[in-house]
């Protein structure tokens, strides 16, 4: 059922992007720098394939992993109430049933209209991974910008030096060869998409060390807001330091960080530390 994730077209379309990005890096942007037959066209050739690898791996981790739906059979304490300044005005049993899915909801849950169900610390629903971003495939979205960054990073650094190094003069006489209107292109539509992922990875970086999540983000802007007007200090509920916030996203072991499958410390998504707590 999963894999018929892959059978729509972003993601034959992020495959076949993939696939070009690779193609033109090594056997056209390398090769034409440093020949594929030196020792370090090979070092660059080799080091490009494992970037583009993990990209790869990552994003198969994200369109295949359940971002996690919230259990039918969850119902919150009678006792239990929101968390101070989430979802302002809106506390008790009631606030947290969705009136679409007729279910409850955790904190942090959100309904997906795409995927028809209520999702666990819903991040987005992304159109590109054909999936949403939720509690338990975060982490493996964060580093599937991650080394996508890295990878389309270096992909940039191979075009520039292989332009810099191309002895024009030789095969472009008339000033705009086919050649030189590719490289161009392919520099327009590389160092975009570099531009482009880099802002995303910066947002993730930012969302992970405040503990929020896009949503969560839109939310907290206005609550901050409504508590400035008020004259009082406003601070997300769920922010419980840099460090616990980076922990709780990517894992206590840090030899984990980076390996996408590496979830273990994901728990089940119905409870959630807040700095309140941590404060009593």
């Amino acid at each position: 059922m999963k894999l018929r994730r892959f059978l729509s077209i972003p993601i034959l379309s992020v495959l076949m992007l993939m696939g070009v990005l690779y193609y033109v890096t090594v056997f056209i942007f390398i090769e034409d720098w440093l020949s594929l037959r030196s020792s370090a066209g090979s070092l660059n050739a080799l080091l490009f394939t494992f970037l583009a690898s993990l990209s790869l791996f990552s994003y198969i981790v994200c369109v295949l992993k359940d971002p996690g739906g919230v259990p039918s059979s969850y119902v919150p304490d009678v006792e239990e109430s929101q968390p101070s300044g989430y979802e302002s005005g809106k506390t008790g049993i009631q606030a947290r049933k969705c009136d679409k899915c007729l279910v409850y909801k955790p904190p942090r849950a959100h309904h997906c209209r795409i995927c028809g169900i209520c999702i666990l610390r819903m991040d987005h629903h992304c159109l590109w991974i054909n999936n949403c971003v939720g509690h338990r495939n975060y982490k493996p979205f964060v580093l599937l910008v991650f080394y996508s960054t890295i990878t389309t990073t270096y992909s940039s650094i191979m075009l520039i030096s292989s332009m810099v190094d191309k002895d024009w003069t030789s095969v472009d006489v008339s000033g705009w060869s086919p050649l030189r209107m590719f490289y161009v292109s392919s520099g327009v539509m590389i160092v975009g998409l570099t531009v482009t992922l880099g802002s995303l990875l910066a947002w993730h970086i930012y969302l992970t060390s405040h503990n929020l999540t896009t949503i969560e983000y839109r939310e907290a802007s206005r609550a901050a807001w409504l508590a400035r007007k008020s004259g009082v200090a406003y601070r997300h509920a769920f922010d419980v330091g840099t460090h616990r916030n980076i922990i709780l996203v990517l894992g206590p072991n840090m030899l984990k960080w980076l390996c996408p499958t590496a979830t273990n410390h994901v728990k089940g998504g119905l409870h959630f530390p807040t700095s309140r707590h941590d404060n009593l």
